[in-house]
């Protein structure tokens, strides 16, 4: 259980319909197992080991992303009316939206009455044509220093955090088309939605929807269910402390929200009792799970928080300034709640393969923050993220920055035949084809040396889709190969329950992803 405030949950004023579940239709896969609906497109991930299992000699590694080294987006540092005017935060969001990229983050600042002390908030905005160089429009929303021109955006909350931000074209009221949710501090870090026409003028809640503690991550909707993900710290089922582990919050409607808590990616607590806690030194999940939902699947970054030890911890302020370290590691999902790694305890991303801007003639740790940052945008998957200066001192050396990395897409992680094996082969899990039928596609290299066969739900190949009149995949290297029949098409098949079994059987072979694309 997380620890709960003094103060109780007060319900939200807003009155809005629940959404209703998607349907079937010539364009919508059934997931058997799940009973969920996809519209348009199933993604199978080398890295979800339920999408594709039965997994027989072969080996998964995970990408290494490309880090641009030089940050997207930086404080204006020595302006005192930017809201940003110490660190730009990416506990926040990108989305590629109208032509153009629109990015959400939250400011940090020294307080207009206490210079010495720091501000939280407000929530800022920026927009790019390209994703890289960025703009902050002068949105003349919030007053700071006597001046309207700055990127900052109005709410009701005085400090607020983390922005989470989606497009929402399920809706059909105009006003609600862009919903975010945002952490804001009132007895403890509470988590409140918002919702606006054009996703710069926004109307915030009455008031918070739960009144537990909630540092958020990331806000998603996954079929027909809107999930918050966050940090949360209490005790056990035991009454047991417990340092950083990752929870989720759901709701059907964006009004109501599990006043309960959902465990959605946890680490391991030591045995010892007495070692537990925010403050122990072992691996801890910082800020929940950062995730990005993609129809069937989620995939995620979550932080690794990394303690110092106790006999090296400061005795003055906190107790892990210059010290503490986190790193992003790799996650993934099927009902975009639940997350769990592809390679258990693999650094994704570490504070040194995106190392913050350093102080002139110093060098400080790097705390690295997931947030709403994962896209897809043509032939790259991108993947925003936020670096923290861990500077020693926390006053005027506080500073963040943002950055990007990227993998060809949905290239996050390859199967490959393992050492000795001379073949290898997977599953897909059962899925039930639209109507209209589908077209099938490899993300791969070496793809042509990948068979693609079709069975029923059992796993009875298809005599007309399996051995000689297996799939033939025309093409080496590319983010979608498409898989061919000769004289056939998958139309026969609409409305039935298929599995794909696909082998590999040459060391050059890498498997990232195969897309069932409804035919229109």
């Amino acid at each position: 259980m997380l620890k709960h405030t003094t103060r109780p949950p007060i319900m939200l004023l807003a009155v809005a319909a629940c959404l209703a579940p998607v349907r079937a239709s010539e364009s919508a896969f059934t997931l058997p197992e799940s009973g969920g609906h996809v519209q348009g497109r199933v993604v199978l991930l080398a890295i979800d080991d339920q999408a594709l299992r039965g997994r027989q000699g072969l080996t998964l590694t995970l990408t290494r992303p490309e880090v641009r080294r030089e940050p997207v987006l930086v404080p204006e540092r020595g302006n005192p009316s930017a809201p940003d005017a110490m660190a730009s935060h990416f506990y926040g969001t990108v989305l590629r939206d109208q032509g153009k990229y629109r990015m959400w983050y939250y400011a940090v600042s020294p307080k207009e009455d206490a210079p010495e002390k720091l501000k939280q908030g407000p929530v800022c905005y920026a927009e790019s044509s390209d994703g890289i160089h960025w703009t902050k429009p002068h949105l003349g929303q919030v007053e700071i220093n006597g001046s309207k021109e700055n990127n900052a955006m109005k709410l009701p909350d005085k400090t607020t955090q983390c922005v989470a931000v989606i497009r929402d074209d399920g809706d059909s009221n105009p006003a609600r088309r862009y919903k975010m949710l945002y952490t804001a501090l009132s007895d403890t870090w509470l988590f409140r939605p918002a919702t606006s026409p054009d996703g710069l003028h926004w109307t915030a809640a009455a008031d918070f929807p739960t009144g537990h503690f909630l540092e958020m991550g990331s806000f998603i909707r996954f079929e027909d269910h809107y999930i918050v993900h966050g940090q949360g710290a209490g005790k056990n089922s035991r009454g047991n402390p417990e340092g950083r582990q990752g929870y989720a919050s759901t709701s059907t409607d964006f009004v109501h929200w599990d006043q309960d808590y959902r465990r959605s990616f946890r680490l391991p607590e030591p045995d010892d009792v007495s070692l537990r806690g925010l403050t122990g030194d072992y691996p801890q999940v910082h800020l929940g799970v950062g995730a990005a939902s993609f129809g069937n699947v989620a995939v995620g970054l979550y932080g690794i928080w990394h303690n110092p030890p106790v006999g090296k911890r400061r005795q003055d302020g906190w107790y892990g300034a210059g010290l503490i370290t986190c790193d992003l590691g790799l996650l993934v999902s099927d009902d975009g709640v639940h997350f769990r790694e592809p390679v258990p305890g693999a650094v994704f991303i570490s504070g040194q393969d995106s190392p913050v801007t350093p102080l002139p003639g110093g060098e400080d740790p790097t705390i690295l923050c997931q947030a709403n940052g994962i896209l897809n945008v043509g032939s790259q998957t991108l993947i925003y993220h936020g670096r923290w200066r861990n500077a020693t001192n926390t006053g005027k050396d506080y500073y963040a920055e943002i950055a990007l990395a990227t993998l060809r897409r949905d290239r996050w992680g390859a199967l490959y035949l393992a050492e000795g094996a001379m073949e290898g082969m997977v599953w897909s899990a059962p899925i039930t084809l639209p109507a209209s039928g589908c077209t099938i596609a490899l993300n791969a290299s070496g793809a042509d040396r990948i068979s693609v066969e079709l069975a029923d739900e059992n796993g009875t190949l298809l005599p007309n889709y399996s051995g000689k009149s297996r799939g033939a995949v025309r093409g080496d290297s590319g983010n979608a190969i498409a898989v061919e029949w000769v004289g056939k098409d998958l139309a026969e098949l609409g409305g039935k329950t298929i599995r794909i079994k696909l082998a590999l059987s040459d060391k050059s072979a890498r498997l990232y992803a195969v897309y069932l694309d409804a035919k229109k």
